[in-house]
């Protein structure tokens, strides 16, 4: 009987033969089957077939959705989704894989991870760490360019190559850090700060954060928060470039620059070299065309000028005839003011005397007329008509008999003298 193997001995297959018997047993025992996982590595490719993986806690099988069945998508998928698949379960006989070939998939919530990314990023963004506002731009000619990324990554290959190409007068300082595992957001973190500590004495004025592509759970790290905070804290700008054009992480969106490559993140930091020497070419020809202009016609100015003193005897001629026509002017000028001057000194002295005259008399006057008044306000004129001062013997003035009282000593001032009295009966009149 064909396939059967002689007695004693075990049957040899043929590779070709086992994957068809194994594809026709998972074709006869699961086949179809509906599969809920977690969306990873999604792609699709230019011929409309999408390729990814589905995926739990402690496994993943490879899925292929061919185009026909892509274009009933009713959402577009994306790592981290929580879908239910519905397919058939067979071997990719060429590579000897079990692959899931998907005809429907729906949505049957959001992953784990997913959900955790987008309650983080909802959170930092609520707090305005994402602001556009506090961003900054990036050095024009940047002293030098730090990268922390993983020393074996091939995104540190393709940075330094772009820089190497673009760029290759700017200085690059490594910070190493691991980029995947549980233990790589802490040493990011650490490469970061090293970066800080030593950017006066590396020169570094912008820094790349950079790795290759990969699922979400391989990106987890730059969705790490302590590592977003200390991306916004960062006392330079901070480029950041991890994955393809389609993958977004915390990252990205606390950065002051997000790329959607390593390569692209090397690229806006650093201008083309050739792209300056043109520059500097440019500025180079203006500049010698202006010099050369300026020289043109400053030459034709001279030679104006020489053609106007080919015989300077007769410049100087007029020019002296001219000199000696001023000085006269100005001889005659300067006599006239004086007389002039003169002529005022002299209205002043004499008007001058006149108002001193005029205000002494007036004075004189206002003197003789306050002494008549003073005068006239002389207690001592008063006492000559017959009045007394009267004063207790304290020199205090008694104005009222009230003030008075039997026996007391008082003391009358006259106009020849004083007289010393004694109260006999105070008496109100």
């Amino acid at each position: 009987m064909t396939g059967l193997a002689p007695q004693g001995r075990s049957r040899i297959w043929p590779v070709s033969a086992l994957l068809r018997a194994i594809a026709d047993s998972l074709e006869a025992r699961f086949n179809p089957v509906t599969v809920q996982g977690e969306l990873s590595g999604f792609s699709r490719a230019a011929s409309g077939h999408c390729y990814f993986s589905l995926k739990d806690a402690q496994g993943q099988v490879r899925c292929a959705m061919f185009r026909r069945a892509a274009m009933l998508l009713d959402f577009s998928p994306r790592d981290g989704q929580l879908v239910e698949l519905r397919g058939r379960l067979g071997l990719y006989e060429p590579r000897g894989e079990l692959q899931l070939v998907v005809e429907s998939m729906q949505q049957a919530g959001q992953g784990n991870l997913f959900e955790q990314f987008l309650l983080l990023k909802a959170r930092l963004e609520a707090e305005g760490l994402f602001d556009s506002a506090r961003k900054r731009a990036l050095p024009v000619l940047p002293r030098a360019i730090g990268v922390v990324t993983s020393l074996g990554a091939a995104a540190l290959h393709d940075v330094v190559t772009a820089l190497q190409r673009r760029a290759p007068h700017i200085p690059v300082v490594i910070y190493p850090a691991s980029v995947q595992g549980a233990q790589a957001a802490g040493e990011l973190r650490q490469a970061l700060a090293t970066a800080w500590q030593r950017r006066e004495a590396d020169q570094i004025n912008v820094l790349l954060l950079v790795r290759g592509g990969g699922a979400m759970e391989d990106l987890w790290a730059f969705n790490d928060e302590q590592l977003a905070r200390a991306i916004v804290a960062s006392p330079m700008p901070v480029v950041c470039g991890v994955g393809h054009e389609t993958d977004f992480t915390i990252a990205d969106f606390c950065a002051d620059v997000r790329a959607p490559t390593p390569t692209a993140a090397a690229e806006l930091c650093a201008q083309p070299q050739s792209d300056g020497l043109r520059a500097l070419a440019l500025a180079f020809s203006r500049l010698q065309n202006g010099v050369e202009r300026q020289l043109q016609s400053h030459s034709q100015r001279l030679d104006w000028a020489a053609s106007r003193i080919n015989r300077p005897s007769h410049r100087i001629t007029r020019q002296q005839a001219r000199l000696s026509a001023l000085a006269q002017d100005l001889s005659h000028a300067l006599r006239s003011a004086l007389r002039q001057e003169q002529g005022r000194v002299q209205a002043l002295q004499t008007r001058f005397p006149k108002e001193v005259a005029a205000s002494v008399q007036q004075q004189r006057h206002r003197l003789e007329r306050a002494q008549l008044r003073l005068e006239l306000l002389d207690p001592k004129l008063v006492l000559q008509r017959g009045y007394a001062w009267l004063a207790d013997l304290h020199g205090q003035p008694v104005t009222t008999v009230k003030a008075t009282r039997h026996g007391q000593p008082l003391r009358a001032t006259l106009a020849d003298g004083q007289v010393d009295l004694t109260v006999c009966a105070p008496r109100l009149i």
